[in-house]
């Protein structure tokens, strides 16, 4: 495949479970970790094995049935963390530590009481740490999105000297532009020496709803690697949407980059981690809601059904998705109106269709939607009135 790879980086058993009620069993998890691993997945964050004895007992058994995607287990640049990450993993076939400090002032200052040169020595002694159990590291610069681009860069030379294989610049508070964001990667890819040893991870959260684009300005400026969840689940306003991304670079095959996602799994794997994690998916929600691909404007309707690509830039089979659907509201136009009666079977000429469609509008100002039943009732009466006359 031509193009260079971005590694998807799935943190839907981690970050995501971070949303209030969504805490899954190890059963549940397992059953996601699967199917995330079937979907294409690169790297499956399982957990944060020192939170609790349930989250270690989860990983180390998504470990076990895992076998082509690394499975990762979160810790802070706390030695302790790190062996029982370590120790969590053992049964992965490949497994990966991800460790990290807080980078911004706000984080060395606030939350640690500390300095940046304390932070520094801590990242690096943190990833050594790590590179103990396994060749394959992350380390995370928590709040990377509000950290002074000149110490980052710093932090990110240190540890990757340290043993680092890939560095995570998490935009934590989902505070950046996208052009914020892609001129932050742009400067580490120029003003770290060693940046070439190691793979940049985007980590954007968010509050702003920017997520999905900062993580694209972050590859467009040299990341090769998305950290992102199913349905955009995770802290307070979510992750970037795992669906979202693999898709923008699919669409912009001109941008030069590829997934190995089946695109095909998404809406099934979206239903199942809805259904699973007790969370509903908007029904706008970009390529899994339920109205993604649903028309109800008369000119929308009437030009998708002379062309679907006038209004979809996706078919709704290469996502998963059951299908196109033209929705009958009062904004509707006579060719959607033609179109349903004739998938019920009714075929009607255009006077036909312009007697209906006067009692279909009485019909649409009363209710939300117009379904089936309704329009049947309609082509009843319509009939009956034809047999009087």
């Amino acid at each position: 495949m031509p193009g260079q790879k971005v590694y998807i980086f799935d943190t839907t058993l981690r970050d995501g479970e971070q949303v209030p009620g969504c805490k899954l069993n190890t059963t549940e998890k397992i059953e996601i970790a699967l199917a995330l691993e079937a979907l294409g997945v690169d790297i499956i964050e399982a957990g944060f094995p020192i939170s609790s004895p349930g989250d270690f007992q989860s990983v180390h058994e998504i470990g076990k049935v895992v076998k082509n995607a690394v499975v990762c287990g979160l810790s802070r640049a706390v030695q302790k963390d790190i062996e029982v990450a370590a120790e969590a993993l053992q049964s992965a076939k490949r497994k990966r530590i991800h460790t990290g400090i807080g980078t911004s002032d706000y984080h060395i200052k606030s939350k640690f009481n500390s300095t940046r040169e304390d932070i520094l020595e801590r990242a690096a002694q943190a990833v050594k740490w790590a590179r103990n159990f396994t060749d394959d590291v992350e380390f995370y610069a928590e709040d990377a999105g509000r950290t002074d681009n000149e110490y980052l860069a710093r932090v990110v030379e240190a540890v990757i000297a340290a043993g680092a294989t890939t560095v995570n610049i998490p935009d934590t508070t989902g505070y950046c532009l996208p052009h914020q964001y892609g001129e932050k990667i742009a400067f580490l890819v120029n003003n770290v020496r060693n940046i070439d040893k190691a793979v940049i991870s985007c980590h954007c959260h968010n509050d702003l709803g920017l997520a999905t684009a900062n993580s694209i300005a972050g590859v467009i400026s040299g990341a090769r690697q998305i950290e992102c969840t199913i349905n955009g689940l995770g802290e307070r306003a979510g992750n970037t949407s795992l669906e979202e991304v693999v898709m923008v670079i699919k669409q912009h095959s001109t941008l030069g980059y590829y997934t190995d996602i089946n695109a095909k799994q998404l809406n099934p794997l979206s239903r199942l981690v809805s259904d699973t994690m007790r969370m509903p998916v908007q029904p706008n929600k970009a390529i899994v809601g339920a109205n993604a691909f649903s028309h109800s404007s008369g000119i929308h309707q009437d030009g998708f059904l002379k062309d679907a690509q006038t209004y979809e830039i996706i078919n709704p089979e290469e996502v998963g998705a059951d299908g196109s659907k033209i929705v009958l509201t009062a904004r509707s136009g006579r060719s959607a109106l033609a179109h349903r009666f004739q998938k019920l079977g009714f075929m009607y000429n255009r006077n036909d269709i312009d007697v209906l469609y006067e009692q279909f509008l009485k019909v649409a100002d009363r209710k939300k939607e117009v379904g089936d039943e309704d329009l049947q009732g309609l082509a009843h009466q319509y009939q009956e009135r034809a047999i009087v006359a």
